[in-house]
């Protein structure tokens, strides 16, 4: 694995620490659909499932983890959670929605993970 890579799989596994954490149940990690892409992490959340993308960034000057969701990420992602739905038997009742994990690794400290709940 690349150091993009093992950086991108720290900042997931700190991603599922804090979903499960917050009294979610991770039930599948790097999804993939097909050529459609992969979900980082589909979760439960009480009846909903939670299709979770996670962005992990080292500080400097680059964009905030948090702002690298565009339109098409987000139509992609909606794609995906289709997918998920279409696999798994369709849609619970408390429906699908998609969260956001951002992961900013400073320079010195702990990381700082944040939590955006239905972001697209």
């Amino acid at each position: 694995m690349n150091a993009t890579g093992a950086l991108g799989q720290y900042g997931e596994d700190l991603a599922a620490r804090l979903l499960a954490e917050a009294g979610m149940t991770v039930l599948a990690r790097n999804w993939r659909y097909g050529r459609t892409g992969e979900i980082d992490i589909v979760a439960r959340d009480g009846d909903t499932v939670v299709v979770c993308e996670v962005k992990t960034r080292r500080a400097g000057p680059f964009e905030h983890p948090m702002q690298a969701v565009t339109p098409a990420k987000a139509a992609r992602l909606r794609r995906l959670a289709e997918g998920w739905l279409e696999r798994h038997g369709g849609a619970p009742p408390g429906g699908i929605r998609i969260d956001l994990v951002g992961v900013l690794l400073p320079r010195r400290g702990a990381p700082v993970v944040e939590h955006a709940r239905g972001v697209a």
